[in-house]
């Protein structure tokens, strides 16, 4: 989907924001790792003993919704490595075990993957299977083929269960879902994307920026804005990184600092980001790195900037002429 100018074209602002048109997840998932392995059964710690500290039962006798909060938004191989840890985890975790067999079958069928062909209601059964044995991660996925369906009630339900068992992905589409859904509830989308910010999720980070710098759904804070814009830049998100070189640029919710603004538009333009690689490759003819310039001017060209083809042109004339000029000499 091609990235819309905040807040117009009209105003000359280059920072770009998110479409809020569907909440989903492209960004990798980050996960708490489980470093426990099965001690002897002379050990006394409850968390590798039958028994848990009150000497009432195992781990598997714990009531479903508080396992469930525990270990739902753990990754495949955090799960094997909390099940390994003794017969009780095993058994208590194989529901989440199956969850990810049925999540893996379920992302085959939407995309067409592993020798089957795409099929969006099989896919949605598996995912919602995978959900009832307690996957956040597929409550997740069947949020979003309910969302890409125009079922948006049954997504935010589905977005909101994985939130509430603090999956950082879901508390993020929870919170995107809100300033969409009619009519839109900013106070909750605040506080998910907020949740999911401080989870770590890059994605939410950014997010929370933008409605923090736009003050469309909140008051205008453009010092936090800036704070979460750049830990969404340290933390890879590409729009991110070219947000937060604006803001150095112009000084806006931050101290003026050419240096790093250069830097985090380098970086955004290595990163694929097409307007950067056009501010960039400005910059540098400017600074007479023609042939450079002309590299990055090209990419930003094949990413969708047409400015960048007449820009281009010029300095390829210039290049041209410092040649004929050194042939001459």
């Amino acid at each position: 989907m091609k990235q819309r100018t905040w807040p117009g074209t009209s105003d000359g602002s280059r920072f770009t924001s998110l479409p809020f048109s569907k909440p989903y997840d492209k960004e990798k998932r980050s996960r708490f790792s489980i470093r426990a392995t099965a001690k002897s059964s002379s050990s006394s710690s409850p968390l590798v003993s039958n028994e848990v500290s009150d000497g009432g039962g195992d781990f598997s006798m714990l009531p479903f919704d508080i396992l469930m909060k525990i270990a739902a938004p753990l990754s495949l191989p955090n799960l094997q490595a909390a099940s390994s840890v003794c017969k009780s985890w095993r058994d208590a975790l194989q529901p989440l075990r199956e969850s990810m067999v049925l999540l893996r079958w379920g992302k085959r069928f939407k995309h067409g993957r592993g020798g089957v062909r795409a099929n969006l209601e099989k896919a949605l059964d598996s995912f919602l299977k995978a959900a009832a044995r307690g996957s956040t991660l597929a409550m997740v996925d069947a949020g979003l083929v309910y969302w890409e369906k125009g079922e948006k009630e049954k997504a935010v339900g589905l977005y909101r269960r994985a939130a509430e068992l603090n999956d950082p992905v879901g508390q993020c589409n929870l919170g995107i879902s809100y300033l969409q859904v009619q009519p839109s509830n900013p106070k909750e989308a605040m506080k998910w994307l907020k949740q999911s910010a401080e989870n770590g999720y890059v994605r939410a980070q950014y997010q929370l920026a933008l409605c923090l710098h736009q003050g469309r759904v909140v008051q205008a804070n453009l010092p936090e804005a800036t704070r979460w814009y750049l830990k969404a830049a340290e933390g890879g998100y590409v729009r991110a990184m070219y947000n937060i070189s604006l803001c150095y640029s112009v000084g806006e919710g931050i101290p003026q600092n050419r240096k790093l603004a250069r830097k985090w538009m380098k970086r955004a333009a290595d990163h694929g980001h097409s307007k950067a690689q056009f501010e960039h490759g400005i910059a540098l003819f400017s600074e007479g790195a023609m042939l450079k310039s002309v590299l990055y001017l090209e990419l930003a060209e094949r990413g969708g900037e047409t400015a960048a083809s007449h820009v281009k042109e010029v300095v390829q004339q210039r290049l041209s002429a410092t040649s004929r000029a050194h042939g001459l000499s």
